[in-house]
């Protein structure tokens, strides 16, 4: 027996429109609305709701043995909520049939998990309440933005409590090993890692359509033999893509919709079954532990984060965004929360790339700019313009170095405060354990001490009550307190003085 994940995700930035340097201070809203809803109703209409409704038509013929799992970032459910409503009615329709699996992701389709951890974990709290809000679910199985993925994520995730993660097949951290089987993270035993399938991935999504490459046509039949014909101990395969391939980057006249409507019916030949990740997770069991020392993702052929940080434009936009991540947190504007949100998407640094070659033209396909330069310029003036409004709401005379070490210390603070309060309850534990304790029959249980107006001695000198003592014990032990310490002599105040 072998099975299938499938994996469809769903993402769709809010556009920037031209945003000029004398912009800056007078123009506070970003936003190219009419790009915005050009373009998240056109891709629903060709590609998102006749795919919906054949998905559906797949569970109803072939009942729970056709399942499926959707990654949608937080934004764009706003979109599709504000453009195409229609086709949030139809993913909750989907989800009724219990063959839908939602992930969890950032709620922004977010950079935060390299740059920012507070503002990650915020962020994939706050999209995992959006999914459960509209769909009812909530995520068990996390994918980070663009699969990214190293041992320093792994810790993250795990400690937010999800059982597995699904990231990329990368040839130089697999090496020799296959990513059709279920590993574990090295960083986190516990976290199971589910890793795409690139090539068969990609065959649907990129090449399907293509007369040129050689397995053109690729059919269900085909497409499941190649699946039955891998090795006979894996015995995973997850099909991760962009769900505008179907009816979008694969157009609707290819057959693209006829072809994944065939699958279960030759898959169901060789035994070959549809999954949900958490179906997975629990019936699989890790081959070995994976380690990631640097980020890897499924983009470019580098397969790393160089799509977003590979060049300075980029990691200075980056960096200087997530400067000031504390100030926006610290913010009560409705309206810088929503900016800040919009403005981390991953795509603006994906514009800014200078990739040549291959990758060159997959990012300046999906770039609205005439260049990576107009695209950081751009960007960069509304960044500006938005530092600006946060620190209007939240001004400070300090820089970010300052701010971040002030609130550090206010942390460490609390930290300490809540240590003594533990201290605290624990000598109040032993006192009272000390006090219940047994008395003689022949004497009554001695009342509470009541506390007199003197000073009390120091808690750490307080010797603790002992059993059967007689109630007027205490009070002999204010003596010692009234005793005067010492003082010096006055003469060697001066003799230190001298000797300097």
């Amino acid at each position: 027996m072998r099975a299938i994940c499938f994996y469809f995700q769903i993402h769709q930035p809010f556009r920037l429109k031209h945003y000029r340097f004398f912009d800056i201070g007078n123009d506070h809203y970003y936003y190219d609305d009419f790009a915005d809803d050009d373009i998240i109703t056109r891709i629903a209409q060709r590609s998102y709701l006749p795919a919906n409704e054949m998905l559906l038509d797949m569970i109803r013929e072939n009942g729970k043995k056709f399942k499926v799992a959707f990654s949608i970032s937080g934004t764009a459910l706003e979109q599709l909520e504000q453009y195409v409503p229609e086709f949030i009615d139809s993913m909750k329709e989907l989800a009724a049939t219990g063959c839908v699996e939602f992930l969890s992701e950032t709620y922004a389709h977010s950079l935060s998990s390299l740059y920012d951890p507070e503002e990650f974990v915020a962020q994939v709290k706050a999209h995992d309440e959006k999914i459960f809000q509209l769909f009812g679910q909530k995520p068990k199985v996390f994918r980070n933005t663009e699969l990214i993925y190293d041992d320093d994520i792994a810790s993250m995730v795990y400690g937010m409590g999800f059982k597995a993660a699904i990231t990329a097949d990368a040839k130089h951290v697999l090496g020799w090993r296959s990513p059709n089987f279920l590993y574990s993270s090295a960083s986190a035993p516990k976290l199971k890692l589910l890793l795409k399938n690139g090539k068969l991935s990609d065959d649907i999504s990129f090449r399907f359509s293509n007369p040129e490459w050689a397995s053109y046509p690729l059919t269900a039949d085909k497409y499941i033999n190649w699946i039955n014909e891998l090795p006979q101990e894996e015995q995973l395969v997850n099909l991760f893509m962009n769900y505008d391939a179907l009816g979008e980057l694969q157009p609707r006249e290819s057959g693209i919709f006829e072809f994944i409507k065939a699958l279960p019916r030759f898959a169901a030949e060789h035994d070959i079954q549809f999954w949900t990740p958490s179906e997975v997770v629990s019936k699989f069991k890790p081959v070995a532990e994976l380690a990631v020392p640097y980020p890897m993702s499924w983009t470019d052929a580098s397969r790393d984060t160089s799509a977003w940080l590979g060049n300075t434009l980029q990691q200075e936009a980056v960096r200087k965004l997530y400067s000031i991540g504390e100030r926006v947190r610290l913010c009560t504007d409705r309206r810088i929360k929503q900016d800040w949100n919009y403005l981390q998407a991953s795509d603006h640094f994906f514009y800014m790339s200078t990739k040549h070659n291959d990758d060159g033209s997959v990012h300046s396909h999906y770039s609205p700019y005439d260049s990576p330069y107009t695209a950081f310029t751009n960007y960069m003036n509304v960044l500006s313009d938005f530092m600006t409004r946060v620190e209007e709401q939240y001004p400070t005379s300090i820089d970010n170095e300052e701010l971040n070490s002030l609130l550090l210390t206010i942390r460490n603070q609390e930290q300490e405060i809540e240590r003594l309060h533990r201290e605290v309850e624990m000598m109040r534990n032993n006192i009272v354990q000390d006090t219940t304790g047994d008395f003689p029959v022949d004497e009554p249980v001695p009342a509470p001490v009541v506390e007199q107006p003197a000073p009390a001695p120091e808690p750490e000198k307080k010797p603790a009550p002992k059993k059967k003592a007689p109630a007027k014990k205490p009070a002999a032990k204010k003596a010692p307190a009234k005793k005067a310490e010492p003082k010096k002599p006055a003469a060697k105040k001066p003799a230190a003085k001298k000797t300097k």
